[in-house]
This record gives structure tokens, sequence and C-alpha cells, in this order.
């Protein structure tokens, strides 16, 4: 340090920096610095105010210009709303149909200055920063209605600086382009009221159950005060504070003289009423039917899900609102439906038609609360049908290659390259007529009669009803509904539609046209007619699956008027963990009536050994059947299935022969079942006989079982025995070594005993020799002293002391 100092003053530095400032004061001193510094600074000001408004006249506001989203209405057959896409969450409403008093309500409580300023309001900026700044934090804002609709449409919620300057910049180009009453109207529509009301029309509806020109004073008050704090201040969570917040809006427009006095105590004297019903009866209204209109719109229109929620179409329909309610009443029965063993319901979905157009009329798609665009099993599910698949595969090709109902059909134990059908009950009759078949739902015959017309016949009805199939399909198994991919209730009422509409299939739609809300037509429905089966074969039909209602499987789908329709059950998968299970895993009931055609299954999402159904395709998919339809229907008047007048004189023509084959089948089967007594007869003597037989060999084999046993345990019984002795013999050597160690302890004991007295009376010995020793030593010098004493007393040299005293003249030697 004391070699810097001395480097510091030997230096000119100090120096040169005395007259650096010196300088520096002179200059500043000067004019001509100040004008030219105030020259640049104006300057430097222009330039910055030509550049922050040529990026406030480059922020990008035409995003305001597009218009508001709004929802999209469906349409029933009636030309009637019956529902809403309401993905959108505004729904718009103009400036002039706002009473007066909503938008000034807004400017009194939130912007007072709104008229005023640019879109951003300088004053309030300064007020906020001092009131603030005295409070130690944030305890008053500055933006402006304008500030927020920008940071609402364009901004992030990020509180950074440069946030806050765009939307300052946005704020003031929103400002320059529209006007305040398109600015308030833009706002208004957009924010939240809370209670999931966004946008003053949905606000209006939810609170008040009102559109929003319908709003009074008191009420455009209420909604006003909901935009600070929508949760804190709505009336449905605390009346009070509402009632405080509205009339403080009130006292504010008052005070601003925006209304009058009596306006004012009008206004606070008016009671607040809420709304108990929901804000819009149209949404989520026909969840089902909706969900499926916005998957046809997609897949036939090309319109997006974005488009659908938010383009506000008029979508025309072919909904049914008697139908479709009658649908989701009987889908709230849950005594309709299977019980399950825990909380996973057996899901269901059903799908209502009409024949003769294809229309949709009705769709529920699953139970259980509705899901917006969730899985439909009425239109998306795919499962094998059972026996509900019968008609189109087998009987329908049958019925156009020349059979006919009293047709004979086999009913054997058969196999087909190691395909075995069976018959639910497991029993055979021989002989059936194809009516038997179709009534009682034989298995067995199904597949003798498809292997008759061959798997191609049966494939080319299948896909003349509209049913696509894979290659693995071919087989024999198809007759029983056994498909690779399945179908959907859709698909099976489609196709069983054709049978109710003299063999012609319609294409099943929901949409009949689309048009935008200006009334332009977006897509129009282009629907097919395909002749699926001839007509005489669609009569036949429809005659053979009444007679599954009246005297078949499905007796518990008969109406009171007439209906034809067909009973599915598939079994459980072939897993061990359904070895020995009787149960099915769908269930399937597809009928109709002149009027209408429906499908319903019903089954589980996924099929273990603890979610199987103990239920057939004849119980409760029947009875579901029957309600949907009676309900439907009811007030309707009855119809009859019409056949053509060729049709029914060659009815008439061919009864005396159909008789006489029904009695022929009769007689065989009776005869077949005859012959199954007699064979059944011998079998149970054989085995009768054979259990004899087994018996005896049992009996032969329980004895020599117990002989052999016997032996076994003699066997064991010697071997425990054997090994007892074996354990008495170790543990008596064991005892003898034991006292044979004890005994030569003892004894070694004995003799460390006797040593140690040995020792003891040898060192006692030693003790008294030594003592006797010291004794005759004391002894012999107590006499040598004495001796000594004498010998002094007797020379006279001196005195010796008695006993201990000292000895004079004896010092020189020992006395010992």
């Amino acid at each position: 340090m004391q070699r810097l100092r001395k480097l510091w003053r030997e230096s000119d530095i100090q120096g040169k920096m005395k007259a650096g400032m010196q300088m520096i004061g002179r200059r500043l001193r000067s004019k001509k610095l100040w004008r030219n510094t105030a020259i640049l600074f104006a300057v430097l000001l222009t330039a910055s105010l030509v550049t922050a408004n040529m990026w406030i006249n480059g922020q990008d506001v035409r995003r305001l210009e597009e218009p508001l989203p709004e929802p999209s209405i469906i349409l029933d057959i009636h030309g009637e709303p019956a529902s809403q896409l309401a993905g959108a969450r505004l729904v718009p409403v103009a400036f002039e149909d706002m009473p007066r008093w909503l938008p000034e309500a807004i400017v009194a409580v939130e912007d007072q200055r709104f008229y005023e300023h640019g879109g951003v309001d300088l004053g309030a900026i300064m007020r906020a920063f001092v009131r603030n700044a005295q409070a130690g934090g944030v305890v008053e804002g500055a933006s402006t209605i304008t500030q927020q609709l920008a940071k609402n449409l364009f901004l992030t919620s990020e509180r950074t600086f440069e946030r806050k300057l765009k939307e300052v910049a946005i704020a003031i180009k929103i400002d320059r382009t529209y006007s305040k009453d398109k600015i308030l109207e833009l706002y208004l529509n957009q924010i939240y009221f809370g209670e999931g009301a966004w946008g003053v029309q949905q606000a209006a509806r939810t609170y008040f159950g009102v559109d929003v020109s319908e709003l009074t004073l008191a009420q455009s008050a209420l909604l006003a005060a909901l935009p600070k704090a929508p949760s804190h201040y709505s009336p449905f969570v605390d009346m009070d504070k509402a009632l405080q917040r509205r009339n403080l809006v009130l006292k504010l427009m008052y005070d601003q003289e925006r209304i009058t006095e009596a306006e004012l105590q009008q206004a606070q004297d008016e009671p607040i009423k809420l709304h108990d019903g929901p804000a819009n009866a149209l949404a989520g209204q026909y969840m089902s039917y909706a969900n499926h209109v916005m998957a046809e719109a997609e897949a036939l229109y090309g319109l997006t899900e974005d488009e659908l929620l938010r383009g506000g179409y008029r979508i025309y329909t072919n909904l049914d609102p008697k139908v479709q309610q009658a649908m989701e009443e009987v889908y709230q029965e849950d005594e309709l439906f299977p019980a399950s063993p825990d909380d996973t319901i057996v899901q269901s979905g059903a799908v209502i038609l009409d024949p003769s157009t294809g229309g949709i009329r009705g769709i529920v798609g699953r139970r259980g609360d509705p899901v917006f665009r969730g899985f439909n099993y009425a239109t998306q599910l795919k499962r094998q049908p059972g026996s509900a698949f019968k008609p189109i595969s087998v009987y329908a090709p049958a019925l156009e290659s020349g059979y006919k109902p009293y047709s004979r059909l086999v009913d054997m134990e058969l196999d087909f390259d190691g395909y075995q059908p069976r018959n639910a009950d497991r029993r055979t009759r021989g002989v059936v007529s194809l009516e038997q078949a179709v009534e009682r739902s034989y298995n067995i015959p199904a597949v003798w009669l498809l292997n008759e017309l061959g798997v191609d016949k049966g494939l080319e009805y299948i896909h003349r009803f509209g049913i696509p199939t894979t290659d693995r399909d071919a087989s024999l198994s198809l007759a029983l509904g056994g498909m690779d991919e399945g179908v959907s209730p859709l698909q099976m009422a489609s196709a069983y539609g054709a049978f109710a509409n003299e063999g012609k299939q319609m294409t099943p739609h929901a949409i009949t046209r689309i048009e935008r809300k200006n009334g332009t037509v977006e897509a129009v429905a282009s629907i097919e007619e395909r002749q699926a089966v001839q007509p005489e074969t669609a009569y036949g039909m429809t005659e053979l699956l009444q007679g599954v209602i009246e005297d078949g499987t499905g007796s518990e789908a008969r109406l009171d008027r007439p209906a034809a329709g067909k009973t599915g059950t598939t079994q459980l998968p072939n897993l061990a963990e359904f070895r020995g299970v009787s149960g099915a895993r769908d269930i399937w009931f597809v009928g109709y009536t002149p009027e209408l055609t429906a499908a319903v299954w019903m089954g589980y999402d996924q099929t273990d050994a603890e979610h199987y159904l103990k239920s057939s395709g004849g119980a409760h998919p029947a009875r579901v059947f029957r309600e949907m339809m009676t309900k439907a229907l009811a007030g309707e008047p009855v119809q009859s299935f019409e056949v053509s007048e060729a049709y029914a004189d060659s009815k008439r023509w061919n009864s005396f022969r159909a008789g006489i084959d029904r009695q022929l089948i009769e007689w065989e089967s009776k005869r077949y079942e005859s012959r199954l007594d007699r064979e059944e007869r011998e079998k149970l003597r054989e085995e009768e006989r054979r259990e004899r037989e087994e018996r005896r060999e049992r009996e032969k084999l329980e004895k020599e079982r117990e002989k052999q046993e016997k032996a076994a345990e003699r066997e064991r019984q010697r071997q425990e025995r054997e090994a007892e002795r074996a354990r008495e013999r170790q543990e008596r050597e064991e005892r003898r070594e034991q006292e044979k160690q004890e005994k030569e302890r003892e004894k070694q004991e004995k003799a460390e005993q006797r040593e140690r007295e040995r020792r003891e009376r040898e060192e006692e010995k030693e003790r008294e020799r030594q003592e006797e020793a010291e004794q005759r030593e004391a002894e012999r010098q107590r006499q040598e002293r004495e001796r000594l004493r004498e010998e002094m007393e007797r020379s006279g040299d001196g005195v010796v002391a008695s006993g201990d005293g000292a000895i004079p003249g004896a010092s020189m030697f020992s006395l010992r």
C-alpha cells in the first residue's frame, strides 16, 4: 500500500484528473451543449413516438372480425329443435339487442372513463400507481375494458412487462379500429360470469332463465357485478354478498348519473329471483343420438367436430322425440337388465329405425350417465350376433332357393370336418321343419342347411344386407353368427328392416340435411334403396319371425300388435377360466313391427370369469324390446304386416301340402325320438352293465388296495417297533456312557480331594516345623542374650538393660 501511495504521488494522474473535471464543468455550463441535448432528446422522443405508433398500427386485431362461435342445433323429424351441440361456450348477442342499462352497468363498475380514453386510461394508471405504492402492494388495477378484451383474446395470463406492453398496444389498436359500442359488445360476449356461463346470453339464462333482451335493471346490475370475482359474488354461493355487490353497482350508476334516483330505488328494492332450471334445455339433450349425428356428419359430409360445435349449423334429422324418450325411459329401469356381481354394470345399446325410409328414430348408446362423444354401443359396437344372424345368413337365402317353412331339415349329431354344432338343449330330433328350426332356434339344422346351400351363398346374402365380412368368416359357423369382427345393433336393425319393407333395405341415416345459419344448404342425405331379397322372401321371413315371438324363443317380446323378431345368444370363449361355466358373452334381440325396426344388445365390456351373462336373448333383450316398442307406439293405430295378393294365393294353394309335410315331419320326428328312446334305453342298459362291471372292478381294486394298505400298515408298524427298539438301545448306551463318565469324574474329584488334603497336611506340618524352628531360634537368642548379660555383669563393663533395652558397649558387635 505504501508503494502504491508513493507511485500515486510521483505520477501526474492526480493532476490530470483534476484538469479533466474542470473541463467537464466548463462544458456543462455551455448553453450550446444544453441546446444540442434538447434537440437530440426531441428527435429521440419523436422517433420513439413514431415507432410506437407504427408498432401499435401493426398489431393484428382481425380476429375480432371473426364471427363468434355459435352452437349447432339438431332438429327432429318434425323440424323442431331437439338438441344442441353446445361445444361453443358463447352465444353471441348484438349490442342493439341488449338492454341499455347492461353496458351502462358494466362501464360504471369496470371502466368509468370508457367512452373518453383511447383504449388505455393514463390517469387511472397513475392513480393506481400512487395508491399501490402507498399501500405497499397491488390494491387497485388500471386495466380498461379494451385492455381486458385484448388480454382475453390475444394474450396469455403471464405477468411480464413485455406482455403488459403488448396488451396496451393491442388495446389502442382495437380502440382505433372499432367503435366503443362494438368493443362493449365483443367484451360482453366473451367474459366469464361464473356457474359455467360464458357471455351475457348464457349468463342471463343461467341466473335468470331469460334472454339478454329481457333483463331488468337490477338483473343487469347483478350480472355486471360478477366478472370481478364470479365465484365470490355468485348468488348461488352467497346471496347476501351478491345483493350487496349488486346494490353497489346500482349506486355507482346513480353517482355517475346513468340512472335516476327512482330507478335506483326501484332496482334496489327488487329481490333476486334465480332460475332453478337448466340454463339451456337443449344442451346435452338426447346425447346418444347427438353423438351419432356428429359421427355421421363427420363421416359422410366432411364436417369437423369443431365446425359442428361452433359453426351454428341447423341439422335436420329423423329423430322422433316420442321414440327417443321411450327408449331413454326404458333404459332407466334397471330391473329390465341383468344384474352384475359388482359395480360393473351390464352394458347395452339399442337403435330403432323406420324400415320404409331407413331413418333412425332413436338411439340409446349406453347405460349409465351420457358421455359426450363417448363410445356408442348402438352404432360403434362390433360383437357376434349369435342366432339373430340366422335369418340373414341361412334362412333368407334358403327361402330364395326354394325352401319352404315346412321344408325338412336334418337335426342329428353331425360332424363337418371337425365342426360339431350342438343345439342349446343338447338334444336332437332327427328331422324338423324350417319353421320349427327358426322358432326354437335350433343350431344343427341351421348349420346343415348352410352346408347344403354353400357358405358362398350365405356370404352373398350377408353382403346383400350391407354387412361386411372378412376372409376368416368363410365357414359354417357363420350360420350361428360366428363372425371375425361382428356387427353393430344399427347394422342388424338395418338388415331386419328389409324384411319389414318387402325386401328393400334403405340406407340407415340420422341426418336428412344440413343448413348453415343463413339458410344455405350444406348437405342433403343421399338414400340408397337396395333390394336385398325378393318381396316373397321378406313376407315368408316375417311369418317365420312372427312365430318366434308367438310360439318360440322370443315370447318375452310379445306385443299387443303384430311383431316379428329373433333372439341371439353367443357362447363364452373357449378358455380355461370358463371351463364348466354355463353362461353367455352377448345376448341380442332384433325385431320389428310394420312401423319400426329395433335391435337390442347386452353384454360386458370385458367378459371374464366374474363378468358374464346368465341370461339369453329371449329374456332381458326381448323384454327391453317389448317395453321400448310399447311406449314408442302407444296411441298409434295397430297395423298388420302386408303381403302381396300373389303371395297370399300361393300360400293358400300350398296350405294342403304344408299340412301334410308338417304331419310327415312330426311323424318322422316321433319315430326318430322313439328310436332315440330305444337307443337311449339300450344305452342306459349298456351303461348299467358297464357300471356294474366297473363297480365290481372298483370293489376288487378296493379290496386289493385295502390289502395293500394293511400290509403297508403292518410293515410301517414293524419299522416303527424296530426304530423304537433302536432308540431304546441307543438311549441305554448313552446312559451307561454317562454313568461311566460320571464315575470317572467322581473318582478323579476324590483323587484331587485327597491330593489337596495331603498337600494341606504337609503344608501344615511344614508350618509347624518352621514355627518350632523359629521358637527354638528365639529361645536360643534369648539364652544368648542372657549369657551375654551375665558375662557383662561379671566383667563390670557396663550395665546391661533387661528385656529389649539397649546394652551399653554392645553396639559394635552382634548380639546373635
